[in-house]
């Protein structure tokens, strides 16, 4: 046979497979389009389910209870705004396994994985790739939102509180009530806008000695000199100074009339300055630097920044191990149902996992426990839950 004969041949023969071959790649691609389509929409309506879970439940019965306080409403408005953040980072990883459980779930009940087995096609690359990447992608806005604004917003909601309250001081004081000012202590009497009935003030004085001021008819009035959130304005005070080195010891003085001045930052816990849920993981780590290099830093308010450090991390990032938990569970479980199913145990699994994470932290801040194991120990559980789910569907 001549020579062109065999090239035309070979070169039509190439083209039929480098079209097979493009054929394939583009039902592949249809595929992937579709299964992407399907676990953002399913993702979208849980991203609104949770939002509006944590909205109700951390922010509006805040705000209810601020109302109550005739704080004018742009000012609770405000407060909302600012809050939005930090329910935006809680909502994200929530969603993408229950939203993931219940799209491949009914993916499952209707037969769809077995459609695409009977196809020839993997649909564990199929699936496995797409499921991965919005994992890994919503891993990223979480990230974003954690570590720029969730700092932010934690920012402005302190100074918009610290506004309200030197507006309505009344915001913060109740009637018949002990109300813990960081290391201070107020117990007042009935509550009105003429005054308190009576007050007892306990704090320390420059020698850490006990002071205790007590008074009768009282006054409160918004203050005007920065750091101060208010005044006390007290009638025939008494304050009696404990000697802290003998019991035995102690002063006592009377007065007709005295004010004292109570501080933001008895509202505002800034004993450690910015708070680290205020910054960002690259100032967060420059601290962590110079605490470091501090011999006289305390390990647990070094802690408390690792804490918060490695928390932005494993919070954002458990959305991809979230995502790849959810299609095993899928698979195994959600062969009949699957939607109703998936939300099930997706609903369980993050109650189990917002425990978990809530009892490491308070674990690690109270233990000194290391921040980095703390806060990515429910990750780690996750991930080999994961992958043991995912040898069983293997093995199915």
């Amino acid at each position: 046979m001549p020579l062109w004969i065999i090239s035309i041949f070979n070169f039509i023969k190439k083209k039929i497979i480098h079209f097979r071959f493009l054929k394939r790649k583009r039902k592949e691609f249809f595929l992937i389009r579709y299964i992407i389509k399907e676990l953002l929409i399913y993702f979208l309506v849980m991203f609104l389910f949770y939002f509006l879970i944590f909205f109700v439940n951390q922010i509006l019965v805040l705000m209810l209870k601020l109302l109550g306080k005739n704080l004018p409403f742009w000012d609770v408005v405000l407060l909302i705004y600012f809050s939005l953040p930090s329910i935006l980072s809680q909502t994200a990883p929530f969603a993408t396994l229950t939203g993931f459980l219940m799209c491949l779930g009914r993916m499952n009940t209707d037969n769809e994985i077995l459609i695409l087995r009977a196809s020839g096609q993997n649909p564990r690359l199929i699936i496995l790739v797409p499921v991965l990447a919005l994992g890994l992608l919503i891993s990223g806005f979480s990230f974003f939102i954690n570590d720029y604004l969730f700092p932010a917003g934690m920012i402005k909601y302190r100074e918009q509180y610290l506004i309200s309250i030197s507006r309505n001081p009344f915001v913060e004081i109740e009637s018949n009530s002990v109300k813990k000012l960081r290391e201070n202590t107020i117990v007042t009497g009935e509550v009105s806008k003429s005054g308190i009935s009576d007050v007892v003030f306990f704090d320390r004085d420059e020698n850490y000695n006990t002071r205790i001021i007590v008074a009768g008819n009282s006054s409160i009035d918004s203050a005007e000199e920065a750091g101060v959130s208010m005044h006390l304005n007290m009638n025939d005070p008494v304050v009696a100074v404990l000697d802290n080195q003998n019991s035995k010891k102690f002063d006592l003085i009377k007065a007709k009339k005295m004010t004292l001045n109570i501080f933001e930052s008895a509202f505002i816990d800034s004993g450690y300055g910015i708070d680290p849920g205020e910054m960002t993981t690259y100032d967060i780590r420059q601290q962590i630097k110079k605490m470091k290099a501090d011999e006289n830093t305390v390990p647990q308010d070094l802690n408390r920044y690792v804490l918060e450090y490695n928390r932005k991390y494993s919070f954002s990032f458990v959305a991809l191990f979230f995502a790849f938990l959810a299609l095993p569970l899928a698979l195994i479980f959600g062969k009949q149902n699957g939607v109703f199913a998936g939300f099930i145990i997706g609903v369980v699994i993050s109650v189990l996992y917002w425990s978990l994470i809530w009892i490491f932290i308070i674990f690690g801040s109270r233990t000194g426990m290391n921040g980095f194991i703390a806060m990515w120990i429910p990750n780690f559980v996750v991930g080999i839950a994961g992958f043991g789910f995912y040898s069983i569907m293997m093995r199915q």
